[in-house]
């Protein structure tokens, strides 16, 4: 099927106080945003109606207030980027060449994946880290399709946040192009749920591990990262999920035990070798992207494993900036599954635009 979609529109906004005090800030539009109403249906005798127009979302993926006391040692307490994994610390479209953001980690990790709590990160010589402690994942809206994906968005008017996890990043900037990172979270889910009692004596430890690495020059760019999560007690996350009601926010869905996610992609831009100065200025990037993702890739004794969410990806094609803020893209993809089921081919188009305005 066509669609037509605006996926991600973002306002960034940010404040120096001085003194090492700045403010940053960072809204979500996704698929357009809401349109909610509550509208009079003259054609029902004048009745008061509340409408859903259009599906959509509005997030604050950060809000924070940092503190600077030197280049190694910066504090921030809010609302917070979690940079595990590639995607999570480079989201903005022209960091990555695809239409969509790259499916692999899109799937199995939240993404943008953005929690409430406090942040140490500086930057000694060529290494760059981050430190955070956060509010915990939910596991009762883990599931099949996506693993823990969806453990992030609270539906409620607040994070629970019974159980608080940590997340920690290092970035090796090997040369001038070549940066080299390590991403980890840890943390118990079970306990964080409106109905804590359910799971009393389940602790749902999730443990992510990842490496990711970019190559960046003004006319190649190859960039890659693989990324594995383990849940524990599964089997029993899984049980109790299955129990908690049609009227839950919870999928309902078996959980696996471990998930992975590994992707890999690289460009060239093939107006680099022409000295016309009609594109000079200009690049198009012509790519080649692969993933291989499974969101249940093990599964212990009692949980069903559904092989439809094992799958691999292949993409093709171009990036073309008449100017540096401004990428159009356009690709074809297959998303490959085992031999039960149909392949999904697609082709994509779309407009990207990432600017600073200075006042």
């Amino acid at each position: 099927t066509g669609q037509f979609d605006l996926p991600h529109v973002t306002l960034n906004l940010g404040y120096d106080f001085g003194k090492g005090w700045k403010l940053g800030m960072e809204i979500e539009f996704e698929h357009g945003g809401t349109e909610s109403a509550v509208e009079i249906e003259e054609e029902e005798t004048g009745e008061y109606e509340s409408e859903i127009e259009r599906g959509g979302e509005v997030a604050l993926e950060q809000f924070w207030l940092q503190k600077t006391f030197n280049r190694a040692i910066n504090v921030r307490l809010g609302h917070l980027v979690v940079p595990v994994g590639q995607t999570n610390n480079y989201h903005m479209p022209n960091e990555f060449f695809t239409v969509f953001r790259p499916e692999g980690e899109n799937t199995i990790l939240p993404c943008t994946w953005h929690e409430t709590g406090v942040s140490v990160w500086g930057n000694v010589s060529r290494l760059r880290y981050e430190v955070m402690l956060i509010a915990g994942l939910e596991a009762d809206l883990f599931g099949a399709k996506n693993w823990i994906h969806d453990g992030s968005a609270s539906p409620y008017e607040f994070k629970p946040g019974t159980a608080v996890a940590t997340a920690a990043r290092l970035d090796y900037q090997a040369t001038r192009r070549l940066r080299i990172s390590l991403s980890g979270y840890a943390g118990n889910s079970a306990c964080n749920s409106l109905k804590p009692e359910k799971y009393s004596s389940v602790k749902g430890l999730v443990t992510i591990g990842s490496m990711d690495f970019r190559y960046q020059s003004h006319d190649v760019a190859v960039r890659g990262a693989a990324t594995y999560g383990h849940l524990g007690n599964s089997k029993e996350i899984t049980s109790i999920n299955k129990t908690l009601g049609n009227n839950s926010v919870s999928p309902q869905t078996a959980v696996a035990s471990s998930a992975i996610a590994v992707g890999i992609e690289a460009g060239y831009n093939i107006f680099a070798p022409m000295r016309d100065s009609r594109v000079r200025d200009q690049k198009l990037f012509v790519f080649g992207r692969y993933d291989y993702y499974d969101s249940m890739l093990s599964t212990v004794s009692g949980v069903v494993d559904n092989p439809c969410w094992s799958r691999q990806k292949i993409t093709a094609g171009i990036n073309y900036q008449p100017i540096a803020p401004i990428t159009i893209k356009a690709e074809w993809s297959n998303r490959l599954f085992s031999s039960a089921y149909n392949n999904e081919p697609q082709l994509s188009l779309g407009v990207t635009y990432m600017g600073l305005f200075n006042l």
